[in-house]
């Protein structure tokens, strides 16, 4: 990406450029909007567990990055309050993983978020993320 992070004025933008940790692992933003996110990602070698298959820790962070690009899409830091995930079917190396979150409500400093996380037209994974909007200073790191 061209621009520093703090170049970028599109809040969900700003904020994927510098996340370094989803995209060293391939994670793209396709689409975003208020408070909407699809995101992609390739299974690979690396993210294979002992059986096989698409080891959940990568599902699930995976599903909490489009979660977290659709909850910052309103302009303030916001962070996972909390998130569970339901894994439906498995993931396998080389498959192509599309997420896509929505806001369900915000109330307050508080919203609820839905992913799901799909191969094609098979779901894989189920994502709730309750997301905290924070104060500047909640956010600042520690003197």
């Amino acid at each position: 990406m061209a621009d520093a992070p703090s170049a970028i004025t599109d809040p969900t933008t700003r904020m994927f450029a510098a996340d370094q940790a989803s995209r060293r692992l391939g994670i793209e933003l396709l689409e975003h909007g208020e408070g909407t996110a699809v995101l992609r990602m390739t299974v690979t070698a690396s993210m294979v567990n002992g059986h096989g298959t698409a080891h959940g820790g990568y599902l699930f962070l995976f599903a909490d990055t489009a979660f977290a690009c659709a909850c910052n899409s309103h302009g303030p830091v916001t962070v996972a309050s909390g998130a569970d995930v339901t894994f439906v079917a498995p993931a396998r190396e080389g498959d192509v993983l599309t997420a896509t979150a929505r806001e369900i409500t915000r109330f307050g400093r508080s919203g609820i978020y839905d992913v799901s996380v799909v191969r094609g037209e098979t779901v894989i994974a189920e994502f709730r993320g309750r997301s905290r909007s924070v104060r500047s200073k909640e956010f600042e790191e520690p003197q």
